[in-house]
């Protein structure tokens, strides 16, 4: 990575990185590429390889001030698990590592805090996309807030919804389980939800 430090700092970040890392560290295959869709700042992509090695770690996101960003990060540590960012849109086919993979195969996929910042099509091509690259029994993480049955579980994430709307229609927190039928139509089976702070939830997926 050239010497980049345009750096981004999202101090949700600080408080959600630990709680995240345990689980990750539970759920995820020990070896492989774990590609993370959406990685804003860098800031959690630099934490979680610090600590995930062996394991290969590709940044993603669309937005260049983002790359920038994880090459700034990087250029404090340069751990040497960590590869360049790429541009890449979920709702785009085929994804970049599809025409140009990974010297080690991608055995999971990451995606913090998306898809209820981005419109429904997001999530509908993050699972196209996680069918299409995962290995049989590879792993799809998501973080963030849900609805459950169609209700909020919480105040704050009611009034976070209503945030997110305000600034754009086709944004929201979204229903678990229609972003696990989502997941079920791409060969994708939940594995299980944990609860995390701040009325969030890790949920994990399989390939099957």
């Amino acid at each position: 990575m050239s010497k980049v430090r345009e750096k981004i700092s999202a101090p949700a970040t600080a408080r959600n990185r630990d709680p995240i890392l345990e689980v990750l560290k539970a759920e995820l295959p020990r070896r492989g590429t774990v590609l993370e869709i959406a990685s804003g700042s860098g800031e959690h992509a630099i934490y979680f390889t610090g600590a995930l090695a062996p394991l290969i770690w590709q940044p993603t996101d669309p937005d260049p001030a983002c790359r920038n960003s994880i090459q700034g990060w990087w250029w404090d540590v340069q751990l040497n698990n960590i590869l360049p960012p790429l541009d890449l849109n979920v709702c785009d086919e085929p994804w970049p590592v599809e025409t140009t993979p990974p010297i080690e195969p991608i055995t999971s996929i990451v995606c913090i805090n998306m898809i209820h910042i981005a419109p429904w099509k997001a999530c509908e091509g993050l699972m196209k996309g996680a069918g299409r690259i995962l290995p049989r029994n590879g792993i799809l993480y998501l973080y963030g807030p849900y609805k459950q049955k169609g209700e909020h579980t919480a105040p704050g994430n009611e009034a976070f919804n209503r945030s997110l709307k305000e600034r754009n229609p086709e944004w929201g927190v979204r229903n678990l389980e229609d972003v696990i039928a989502e997941a079920g139509k791409n060969g994708l089976t939940l594995v299980r939800t944990v609860e995390m702070p701040a009325n969030n939830l890790s949920v994990i997926f399989r390939k099957s």
